[in-house]
């Protein structure tokens, strides 16, 4: 009979009669390969930016249509709600194929499509087989060329949506984002992320058709396709399907936001609330800005990712809050640094206190080595990351080509934060991450809130 076979710990493992067995060295984070791409604008205006990533035989596609608001200077315009009904709806029918149709055509080649709007553009975004390229591609010209936005299609889903904006308004994150984005940008439309309810209820059919036919246009638009097909014959593919789309002028791209400036944080009220939403804003970089990897990794030592000092503090340290993070925003044209943390109603102010101390101290007690060469691996580790996929690489250079960017910013980017130094972290650390650089806003119940509030000031109270 055998003797039992031991079973050694994790920590036995681990050490040898020596001591700790050393951990391996961090191997080379290697950056995308040279990627095989196109990158053209069609007789009518739209862009195609074609790349070829054949790890899987799918291919995935985005377009990204500029959908600004044409009278943003008028009080009270209702194209958020019209833009939100179009996107629900646009997907619903044409003239040769009623809903039923267009799924089952794209489920047959394992394929979809799926429409959203924001203040700044609608897109489209969707996928398929390889061999279901072409159906997608036909799907696509068929509802930006011919969608009729059935009107039983559009009361269905102008009352879920009502239903959807009346919940969400309820939820403390969606009203400390409306708070925020207010104070920021008061009637900038870039502002109005969600339409009121009552003006979605309002819609009309001939509304959003005429909004299609005003709107959703080639010029200005790019479409992103990253899949097992040659960029050439992608182009092609493209073109034969959507170079008869057309239309009267060039998509709307939002008007420029002011740059953020640092001042007191506003509170808003919120009656019995348990919890407390910190949100504070300050000027950021955008993209194409020499600086912009040095602030890249400033923001993650500060609170970019779980081991950044914000979340040491405020989580680890002391349990403030169960997350806490800082990232950027790129907005039209510029780009915000924005801190998030929600925390219990009894520690908020003193959060905010340890929130306002770990901006201070980046300037002052700058990073270390070590917290750089940490914050630049996870960086180039988190895009490659993001971007290993077909469908994450498409949409990430959809988001880069609506900043007027391509593929040679994404391949180009590792070798520019590879070339960061400590001293260039701290130069836009101090300048970007002052305290007196942000504001922002602060949503929770008064009543509890207030008396430390005042005392520690720099909170505009009600």
């Amino acid at each position: 009979m055998s003797a039992p076979t031991k079973h050694r710990s994790a920590e036995e493992i681990g050490r040898t009669e020596l001591g700790p067995r050393p951990f391996p060295e961090l191997g080379e984070q290697r950056a995308a390969a040279d990627l095989d791409t196109v990158d053209t604008t069609l007789a009518n205006g739209l862009r195609v930016l074609a790349v070829r990533r054949s790890s899987v035989p799918l291919v995935e596609v985005r377009l990204r249509i500029p959908f600004g608001d044409p009278a943003a200077s008028s009080v009270g315009s209702t194209h958020a709600a019209r833009a939100e009904v179009l996107a629900n709806t646009i997907l619903t029918g044409t003239a040769t194929r009623s809903r039923v149709d267009v799924d089952t055509e794209l489920a047959l080649v394992g394929g979809e499509l799926d429409a959203v709007v924001d203040p700044e553009r609608l897109a489209l975004s969707g996928n398929a087989l390889v061999s279901g390229f072409e159906t997608v591609l036909d799907v696509l010209r068929d509802v930006l060329t011919g969608a009729t936005y059935p009107a039983d299609e559009v009361e269905r889903e102008r009352a879920r949506l009502v239903e959807r904006i009346r919940l969400a308004r309820s939820q403390p994150n969606v009203i400390a984002r409306e708070a925020l984005q207010r104070h920021l940008y008061g009637d900038h439309p870039f502002a109005k992320e969600m339409p009121e309810a009552e003006e979605v209820a309002a819609v009309t059919r001939d509304e959003v058709l005429a909004l299609h036919a005003s709107a959703v246009l080639p010029r200005g638009s790019v479409i992103v396709v990253v899949g097992d097909v040659a960029p050439d014959a992608a182009v092609r593919a493209v073109e034969g399907a959507l170079g008869g789309w057309t239309g009267e002028g060039t998509a709307v791209a939002l008007s420029p936001l002011s740059p953020v400036r640092g001042g007191d944080v506003l509170f808003v009220h919120r009656p019995g609330a348990v919890q407390s939403q910190i949100r504070l804003a300050g000027r950021g970089l955008e993209r194409t800005d020499d600086r912009y990897p040095a602030l890249q990794l400033a923001n993650l030592v500060f609170g970019g990712f779980f081991s950044s000092r914000l979340v040491e503090n405020i989580r680890e340290d002391k349990g403030y809050t169960y997350s806490a993070r800082s990232h950027p925003e790129f907005t039209p044209g510029g780009a915000t640094l924005l801190v998030d943390a929600d925390t219990a109603s009894e520690v908020t102010a003193a959060a905010l206190l340890e929130t306002r101390y770990e901006l201070g101290r980046l300037g002052l007690v700058p990073p270390t080595e070590s917290e750089v060469d940490t914050a630049r691996r996870y960086a180039i580790g988190s895009l490659l990351t993001a971007t290993s996929s077909q469908g994450g690489l498409a949409s990430f250079l959809m988001n880069l080509a609506g900043l007027g960017l391509g593929v040679e910013w994404f391949t180009g980017h590792p070798g520019r934060l590879a070339d960061v130094t400590v001293a260039q972290v701290t130069e836009v650390a101090l300048e970007f991450f002052a305290p007196t650089a942000f504001t922002g806003v602060l949503v929770g119940d008064a009543e509890l809130l207030t008396p430390q509030l005042r005392a520690l000031g720099g909170v505009t109270l009600p």
